[in-house]
């Protein structure tokens, strides 16, 4: 069982790898806008979000996640393949998601236009 120290830690982290996330995508969107076609610029977006956000559950602790970049890459690291595949399963499938996500939002782009 896990003491209530190490659940505040816990969420301590997440707290601020959310407020840590959201600054960062503020300033990469900005330096996005620099880019000419919206699709490009919404799917490097996208990718952002996908890459930094998709979480993956402990195999340690259960009902603890993670982000799955931090997680993959450090399985991968230590040699345990079948972890690291867990995680960048789950980034297949946030990114498969995402790619939906964003077609459905080029469709809207291209129906406000006209």
């Amino acid at each position: 069982m896990i003491d209530a120290e190490t659940n505040l830690a816990y969420g301590i982290f997440w707290a601020l790898y959310a407020v840590a996330f959201v600054v960062f995508f503020y300033t990469i969107s900005r330096l996005f806008r620099v880019i000419p076609v919206y699709a490009i610029r919404t799917l490097l977006q996208a990718a952002l979000i996908v890459l930094l956000l998709t979480p993956v559950e402990s195999g340690e602790v259960a009902g603890w996640w993670m982000p799955a970049w931090l997680h993959g890459g450090y399985e991968t690291i230590l040699g345990d393949a079948a972890n690291a595949g867990r995680a960048f399963v789950n980034m297949g499938i946030a990114s498969l998601v995402m790619v939906l996500v964003w077609v459905l939002d080029l469709v809207r782009y291209r129906l406000v236009k006209r």
